[in-house]
Formats: C-alpha cells, structure tokens, sequence
C-alpha cells in the first residue's frame, strides 16, 4: 500500500507559535518588551564551524541585499568569515562594511560606536558571553542609531 502525502497543507511559520492571535509577541515576563528589546537580538549556533557558517549564510546574505542604503557592519567577525567566504555564500560584498577593533578598543566599544553613528541598518557582534549589561548597552547605542543590533555566538 502506498501512502501519498500531501505538500498542499498550509505550513505554519516559523514564528507564528509565538505569536497570540492579535499577532503580537507573546511576553512570558512580567515585563513588557521596550523599544531597547526590539533593538538587540541574539543568535546562538552550536555545532561545527562548517554547520554553523552554513545556517549563518542566508541570514547574512538577506541582510546584505537589504534596501536600506545603509551598510550591514559586522564587528571583529570570527576568522572563517573571510572574503572569500563572504563571496561563495552569495553576500553582496558592496553593502558590508567590516571592522575589527584597534588596539586599547574592545569589540563591544566598536560595536557601540558603530550603531550610534546610524550608519548601518544592522550592526552584528560576537560576543560571548552577552551579559544584561551589554544587551542594554547595544540596545541603547541601536536605538540611538536608529538600527538593529544583533549578536552570534558560535559554539
């Protein structure tokens, strides 16, 4: 007996089990989200080098070809995240601007600095570990910016 499956089922999205069904986040604290939450995200990949660079690819890739005429900055990246690399996942190189941190500068320092300007649409960051205190400075310096902060941490 074959079983057919159908692929015509409507898919959820990603997000939406998190969504109440006004389409507003769904906050487990007590505390509601400000606009200094919404300004800093952070992602956590764990796994190979090899596996991570793969799954962090698209996201990169979207921001660049953002239609904001400003940069996507990525601040003091890991080693593996190399011209070429940037190339052969299909990022448009034209529109990423990198920076590591001078002597005496912290990579936090730079990723403050970098959103503040306004500059960049989205500033990312590895930083690791992200503690309260330095989500609330990065949101700080995004909101004061007018961008997005985001933080990977590879594992």
């Amino acid at each position: 007996m074959q079983v057919q499956q159908s692929f015509e089922r409507p898919q959820l999205p990603l997000f939406d089990a998190f969504l109440g069904a006004s389409g507003t986040p769904l906050v487990t604290d007590d505390v509601a989200r400000s606009e200094d939450d919404q300004a800093f995200s952070e992602l956590a990949l764990r796994g190979a080098a090899g596996h991570c660079l793969h799954l962090l690819a698209p996201i990169l890739r979207e921001l660049s070809q953002n239609q904001d005429a400003r940069w996507l900055t990525l601040v003091a990246p890991p080693a593996s995240l190399t011209q070429a690399w940037l190339r052969d996942a299909g990022l448009n190189r034209e529109r990423i601007l990198l920076l590591h941190p001078r002597q005496g500068q912290s990579a936090l320092q730079l990723a403050e600095e970098a959103l503040k300007l306004g500059r960049s649409h989205t500033v990312i960051s590895w930083l690791h570990p992200v503690e309260r205190g330095t989500r609330q400075r990065l949101a700080q310096a995004a909101v004061s910016g007018a961008a997005q902060s985001l933080n990977i941490s590879l594992g």
